[in-house]
């Protein structure tokens, strides 16, 4: 990546299915968005009218890159802070993305275990699913799956699953069913701790308009 001007105020976003609502959520706030959406393979969008730079990331590196100061602010799922822990603060919650994280299984499926062993849990997010089960006293093997998860119930690999749920067809067309609500998501900005205070002038502003 080029080296940063100090001028321009750096957003980390997410590439996928956040960033059509992300842009929309932008252009209501008066932000502009012409960089971020043209059609184009660059990774890095300059907006040299506005000062604005947007870093087009997988989700997951999104915390990373504001934590360690290539960005100003990003955004990114609860979900992933949750998984992680991150040294970030998340002032403003833009209610886009929104979702649900939740324990998953065939109809009547136990969220006890077995008495022969613990119950087994599929998910690609094993510190969420670790504490949600800590917290009641269940105990847990832990299986992680990066995709497709909805397939461990069904071949007897896990006896749940622990993923985020939108509108639960994916679920329905597998024959499973919710059985549990651990959190409900929604993408929300975050600011690195110290680029907050060292450039508040120019970040506060972008953070005002998107909580409007």
């Amino acid at each position: 990546m080029p080296k940063r001007n100090r001028d321009t105020i750096v957003i980390a976003v997410p590439k996928g299915r956040v960033l059509e609502q992300l842009g929309a959520r932008l252009e209501r706030a008066g932000i502009p968005t012409d960089a971020l959406t043209a059609k184009s393979r660059k990774l890095v969008r300059e907006d040299k009218a506005s000062g604005l730079s947007y870093l087009l990331l997988k989700p997951d590196d999104v915390p990373t890159y504001v934590e360690y100061g290539a960005a100003d602010l990003g955004i990114v799922g609860r979900d992933v802070l949750m998984e992680r822990d991150y040294d970030v603060l998340a002032p403003v919650d833009l209610d886009i993305g929104r979702c649900r994280m939740m324990v998953c299984g065939l109809p009547k499926a136990s969220l006890s275990g077995k008495r022969e062993r613990p119950l087994r849990v599929a998910t690609k997010f094993p510190h969420i699913a670790e504490r949600h089960f800590r917290s009641k006293g269940t105990p847990v093997e832990l299986i992680f799956c990066q995709g497709s998860v909805e397939l461990a119930p069904l071949t007897g690999l896990a006896d749940v699953i622990v993923d985020l749920v939108e509108t639960g067809e994916t679920l329905k067309q597998n024959g499973l069913v919710p059985l549990e609500n651990i959190a409900d998501i929604s993408s929300v900005v975050i600011a690195n701790r110290a680029g907050l205070k060292l450039r508040r002038e120019a970040i506060k502003p972008i953070l005002d308009a998107l909580r409007k």
